[in-house]
């Protein structure tokens, strides 16, 4: 397996030796991992009536003051294994009947799931990969062929919102073009007879207190950019979690005039393909507990 002597998998471009020290992510050669289980909370084209295959991995280039997975994200929680092992995870929860394996947060360990993937050999289902949607091209070539679904967020159309929430630069550019090229590579959704998907991309977005302009023109952006059979998670789970309540402007739910705003929008541009989130989504008891379930 080729190890990041000179790590350069995500834009923040650390250009570090990972088998010696962690760069921005915290990430180290072996891939990190805080939990595996079926996980019942996502769309309900992934989750499915079984559940889907989750498996999150610990850091993150990004640091978001609002982070609900802070535990793992900022505070790097989790147990490092093997690529062995990590196949063996993800041909665990096949078994268990999952609708599929959905990586989260896999950025900084692309080359060693690619590895774990072909170690697992007789997967059977569809690979989700789950990210902040801050990518690299490069690095989502070398998924390219293995990962059938992609399921990025797109936070922010203004950099100086990604700045103060994120600690980005150039957060809606890298975005942007990390979109593109997941929907070149996998295309609209494909379902199959259940409903459940096969294939495809789905954009996330999750509207912060606040802050309905910004999401109106990623919205807009999507529309104008975009080919019309991609499908749009439009979220309303935003709690003030970790260190949002240093920040009084963001430090609350969003309002159902905020979200209302954002869906009529969305419907005024022309989207038909999508998931719109009931508002009592917003509590802690859907945040997954980081205990090594499944490791």
């Amino acid at each position: 397996m080729e190890i990041d002597s000179k790590c350069r998998i995500c834009p923040r471009n650390c250009n570090i030796d990972r088998n010696i020290t962690k760069g921005y992510c915290k990430a180290g050669s072996l891939p990190r991992v805080a939990k595996a289980f079926l996980h019942m909370w996502e769309e309900p084209c992934i989750s499915g009536t079984k559940g889907s295959g989750t498996v999150f991995f610990s850091g993150c280039n990004l640091r978001c003051i609002y982070c609900q997975n802070s535990k793992i994200s900022h505070g790097n929680f989790g147990k490092e294994i093997s690529i062995e092992h990590l196949a063996e995870l993800f041909l665990s929860l096949q078994s268990k009947g999952a609708h599929n394996i959905n990586l989260v947060n896999p950025t900084h360990y692309v080359r060693q799931i690619r590895e774990s993937l072909t170690y697992a050999g007789g997967l059977k289902v569809p690979v989700v990969y789950n990210s902040n949607g801050y990518e690299s091209r490069e690095t989502l070539q070398v998924m390219e062929g293995f990962a059938d679904i992609y399921l990025p967020d797109f936070k922010y159309l203004n950099n100086e919102t990604g700045r103060k929430y994120s600690n980005v630069d150039n957060y809606f550019e890298i975005a942007a073009s990390a979109i593109t090229e997941m929907y070149r590579q996998v295309g609209g959704p494909v379902f199959d007879e259940e409903g459940i998907i096969k294939k495809g991309l789905i954009i996330r977005h999750l509207i912060l207190p606040g802050k309905t302009e910004e999401s109106i023109k990623v919205l807009d952006w999507m529309r104008q950019n975009l080919p019309g059979d991609i499908y749009v998670s439009l979220m309303s789970q935003y709690l003030p979690c970790y260190k949002a309540k240093e920040h009084p402007e963001i430090n609350r739910r969003i309002i159902r005039k905020e979200y209302e705003r954002v869906i009529n929008h969305f419907y005024r541009l022309g989207f038909e393909n999508g998931y719109i989130q009931e508002r009592d989504s917003a509590e802690e008891t859907y945040i997954p507990e980081f205990d090594l379930e499944g490791i």
